[in-house]
């Protein structure tokens, strides 16, 4: 039978965790958890998920009339789950700022109460993006095929909820919330891109969207699309800025497709086209069509 050395292998573990503790200034005293859990984040959103859409994302054997003591019961028990871990990550951020836990406490009820009550209007968003995905794609058969199966509106899903905990300051928990959707669809969506009412990723595998990009209303993007930054101004103390406005802005009704590169803080005009596999560092006017052809064959400045 095989032995191994655990306990020298366990010795060796604390010595690496204290060495990580002393360099980021952390305590050695012995506390309960300290940070949201990954684990327990996907739980909650699974619930919300249900209560969002009960008779399509709940429980296999739900019934009509037991829809809304279903949504209720979900409901309270993942907002209780969401409390804690709002906790966790201001007590985290008030140990580094000396705030008052009793504060924390009031101000995590406070951000958990707001999103509960926006959760109507993020699910009216939600439809939208499905309705917009069926009216989109023509081998889609019906809107539920497209709420059960397309990794698109699931990461939509994903981000309705975590760009508000964004909102309400709780950017660890809506980053937990956006990197779990993305393990599972290769869909990144930062949870600070502000995205308007029928929001359409077409198959979306390698679509990227960062923190600070403003995405209007009807706006269809295809897969491997990213919008990114162009650069990263450094501060005087040589570190990178941080929440400069560096994304795209897409104005309604834009079509981006497959492996199209946007950077920067350029605005595409409403209605505009976007072909595929271009290279866009600069404003595009309204109604435009640019296309690889387009932009060879344009002007040197």
């Amino acid at each position: 039978m095989h032995s191994f050395d655990v306990d020298d292998i366990v010795r060796a573990l604390r010595d690496a965790r204290n060495e990580w503790r002393d360099s980021q200034k952390r305590s050695r005293e012995p506390v309960g958890r300290e940070f949201p859990s990954r684990e327990g984040l996907a739980e909650i959103v699974e619930a919300l998920k249900g209560a969002l859409f009960p008779m399509r994302l709940g429980p296999p054997d739900l019934r009509h009339e037991s829809e809304d003591f279903y949504v209720g019961h979900t409901l309270d028990a993942a907002l209780l789950g969401l409390l804690t871990q709002a906790k966790l990550e201001l007590r985290y951020v008030g140990r580094q700022q000396a705030i008052d836990e009793a504060a924390i406490d009031a101000r995590a009820t406070d951000a958990v109460r707001a999103f509960g009550a926006s959760l109507p209007q993020i699910r009216r968003l939600l439809d939208s993006d499905v309705l917009a995905a069926y009216q989109g794609d023509p081998a889609a058969r019906s809107v539920d095929e497209v709420l059960l199966c397309y990794p698109g509106v699931l990461a939509m899903i994903h981000h309705r909820l975590a760009h508000r905990l964004y909102r309400l300051d709780l950017p660890l928990l809506a980053r937990i919330v956006a990197e779990l959707a993305h393990g599972q669809t290769g869909i990144d969506i930062h949870p600070g891109a502000t995205i308007g009412a029928g929001f359409f990723m077409d198959h979306g595998t390698g679509v990227v969207i960062g923190e600070t990009a403003v995405i209007g209303e009807r706006v269809r993007l295809y897969q491997a699309v990213t919008l990114g930054a162009k650069r990263f101004p450094l501060g005087a103390d040589g570190h990178l800025q941080k929440g400069l406005p560096r994304h795209p802005i897409v104005e309604d009704d834009v079509v981006i497709y497959a492996g199209a590169t946007i950077l920067g803080r350029v605005t595409l005009g409403a209605g505009a086209t976007i072909g595929g596999n271009v290279w866009i560092t600069d404003d595009v006017p309204p109604g435009a069509s640019v296309t690889q052809a387009s932009l060879q064959n344009r002007p040197c400045p």
